[in-house]
């Protein structure tokens, strides 16, 4: 059935939200199909008939990847290197997923799970490096517990990291970026490099890959905020 609602000048068709639905559901459905995207139960099964799958690798994990198209451009990078990327909406995974496939990237693997799941993603001390890439800020107050800088992930990220590991955050908002900071601080953190300017800094070219958003808001004038940390 079409309803059309009538917001001022602008006619809003139903239909359009039931075409987005309907790309939203394939996309889900082909993610599935895709061989290296995992739902977490499937990624569970996977470690365990590949028990030394994190042997004498060097992990990255992308947590809140959104599209994954940043682990992509890493991936591609360093192929030496193993990337797997996590997000919640496997729609959103799928992008990444797909691009990966056309560029045949073998070093690459896509999981849809939640954040507090990670430890059932990686092994404790196995992953080398972390990347928190335009998180959501949660502004409000009342929504700090869900920043994926709160003291809960602070510590599961901990759990993951080798030894040497390190955590790479960066975002375009300044109050979550001085939250972010005061945060690992306060939760015995050493932050190794910190910059509210990414794309005018001297840090590596590698750190400058950017994301969807941060194309956008490069291109809107914002400063990229970043900073390396890790646990004392």
């Amino acid at each position: 059935m079409k309803v059309d609602k009538v917001d001022g000048s602008q006619i809003i068709d139903a239909t359009d939200f039931i075409v987005s639905r309907k790309r939203k559901l394939y996309k889900f459905a082909r993610f599935n199909e895709l061989d290296r995207c995992f739902q977490l139960d499937e990624w569970v099964d996977f470690l365990k008939n590949h028990p030394k799958f994190f042997d004498k690798k060097t992990i990255v994990a992308e947590i809140g990847a959104g599209s994954a198209l940043f682990s992509v451009e890493q991936a591609k990078l360093f192929p030496q290197q193993v990337f797997i990327a996590v997000d919640v909406k496997s729609d959103r995974l799928y992008q990444g997923a797909i691009k990966a496939e056309e560029e045949k990237l073998g070093n690459i693997y896509f999981v849809r799970s939640r954040v507090e799941e990670v430890t059932q993603i990686f092994l404790n001390n196995s992953v080398s490096g972390i990347w928190l890439t335009f998180s959501d800020p949660y502004p409000r107050k009342s929504d700090v517990k869900h920043r994926l800088t709160y003291a809960k992930y602070l510590k599961l990220y901990q759990k993951i990291l080798s030894k040497n590991g390190i955590l790479c955050f960066k975002t375009d908002s300044q109050d979550f970026f001085e939250y972010s900071v005061g945060s690992f601080v306060e939760h015995d953190w050493q932050i190794l490099e910190q910059t509210n300017d990414l794309h005018g800094s001297s840090l590596p070219d590698n750190y400058k890959v950017m994301t969807s958003y941060e194309r956008r808001f490069v291109g809107e004038g914002k400063k990229i905020h970043f900073l390396e940390a890790q646990p004392k």
